[in-house]
């Protein structure tokens, strides 16, 4: 069955009650519901079940809930054993400043680049309290964090990310090579990273929530927002223990990033490593007894069961989405009417609205790959031109989308909800879709 137009009711009812009740979760519910009436008509109430099943059963789902917990296990464990607090007086040495603290924030987030996951909640672990220490709201914690996810992993071309676009591109005759040359032109990520660079050293002005956020801990309010019904944990760094060697955090994190790449980036491997390098060093150092390891293990689990219910949910929308053909009308839709010139431009707004809408990235660029490459090659356009247009807009949408993998990581590294941090960025995702916007259009003329 075609459903055509009606296929984007459950987006629009969760975009705008998201908007208007400022909640999540209750939204997703309601968003999968529709979807199941849609779809099922009178057997709704088993369809709603089922995509609920869906959902459990895929590879995505399992793989999320298995790195949620993983790392929320990790970061209890570092937080109980004194090494976040060590590391962090480590790089308290250079974050002395609130700015300085934001730079420290936007650099780390350059380097641990390899997968998007784990730079969120490497990074938002390791520098919340300094930021807190600085008076830096988490929503901009949360914000440089966020930019320097999806955004720098789509710019280096030895991450998760674009070592599954190259995959997707060899079907086309193009290869790694091909991939590279589409880095300069990959404009939206580009432009996030500059931006989020720009604001944290004070050249570009506060807007918006963001102003209102500083407003408030500059009154003297908490660092950390007060959101009435938030669904995410608020992470907070313990006190109450020791500090402990800096080394007691570098080396697990080491580990985890040399078996994930041994293991072609697969970062359960490097989880499970982690942790387990994580029991040898403290309990070896009698930092913590086996007993207290797994009691932390197990606490760290627990927060993050809310947010593996919310991706529960978002996924389920996914499947939703997908049997009604919300992608395929979409992309129909905004590819009516096309030029060579235009089409950058277009493959760029049309993957990032429907990346936006429908929180769906990799399989994005499996999807949108056989309709843009094809006519890229049709009309005469670059093909890297092409890739980066498809990457930049994957980019946004990940960075931008209320229920984005990267926006749940990052909300249980800072503890600021999905809705405000979204809420929160808009202005300058915005402006850094005006300027991809404008590059794009600039570049399919010129190149």
């Amino acid at each position: 069955m075609e459903y055509g137009i009606m296929s984007v009711i459950p987006i629009l009812i969760l975009i705008v009650g998201i908007i208007v009740t400022k909640r999540l979760q209750e939204m997703l519910i309601l968003s999968v519901f529709v979807s199941a009436l849609l779809l099922y008509g009178t057997g709704f109430f088993t369809g709603f079940i089922e995509l609920l099943y869906m959902a459990m059963a895929s590879d995505t789902f399992q793989f999320l809930v298995l790195i949620i917990f993983g790392f929320g296990a990790m970061i209890a464990i570092f937080e109980k054993s004194g090494s976040l607090l060590g590391f962090g007086s480590t790089l308290a040495r250079f974050a002395t400043t609130p700015k300085k603290s934001l730079l420290t924030t936007w650099f780390l987030g350059l380097i641990i680049f390899i997968d998007d996951y784990l730079n969120a909640l490497a990074v938002s672990s390791s520098m919340r309290s300094i930021t807190d220490k600085k008076l830096v709201p988490r929503e901009h914690l949360a914000y440089t964090v966020n930019a320097t996810g999806a955004c720098i992993c789509v710019l280096v071309p030895f991450t998760s990310w674009s070592a599954f676009a190259v995959g997707v591109v060899n079907d086309y005759n193009l290869g790694f090579l091909d991939y590279v040359a589409a880095i300069p032109f990959m404009f939206y990520p580009l432009a996030a990273v500059i931006i989020a660079l720009l604001l944290a050293v004070g050249l570009l002005p506060k807007v918006g929530l963001m102003k209102k956020a500083y407003e408030r801990v500059e009154q003297g309010g908490p660092t950390m927002p007060e959101e009435k019904g938030s669904a995410i944990v608020k992470a907070t760094i313990n006190t109450d223990v020791k500090k402990s060697s800096p080394l007691n955090f570098i080396i697990p994190i080491i580990v985890l990033v040399i078996v994930m790449m041994y293991f072609d980036n697969d970062l359960i491997h490097g989880i499970i490593a982690a942790l387990v390098v994580q029991a040898i060093m403290y309990i070896s150092q009698r930092i913590m007894t086996p007993t207290q390891f797994m009691t932390n293990f197990g606490e760290g689990l627990t927060t993050m069961t809310t947010l593996a219910f919310i991706i529960l949910l978002a996924l389920a929308l996914g499947e939703g989405n997908r049997e009604l053909g919300l992608s395929e009308y979409m992309i129909e839709v905004f590819t009516v009417f096309i030029s060579p010139q235009l089409l950058p431009l277009i493959a760029f707004l049309a993957c990032g609205f429907i990346a936006f809408i429908t929180g769906n990235f990799w399989a994005l660029i499996v999807l949108v790959a056989p309709i843009f490459m094809p006519l890229s090659f049709e009309m005469g356009v670059n093909p890297s031109l092409m890739i980066a247009a498809i990457m930049s807009g994957v980019a946004l949408g990940s960075q931008a989308c209320f229920y984005s993998d990267a926006i749940f990581m990052t909300s249980a590294g800072t503890g600021v909800s999905p809705v405000l941090q979204v809420r929160t960025i808009m202005p300058y995702v915005v402006l850094g879709v005006i300027i991809a916007t404008l590059l794009f259009l600039g570049a399919g003329f010129i190149f």
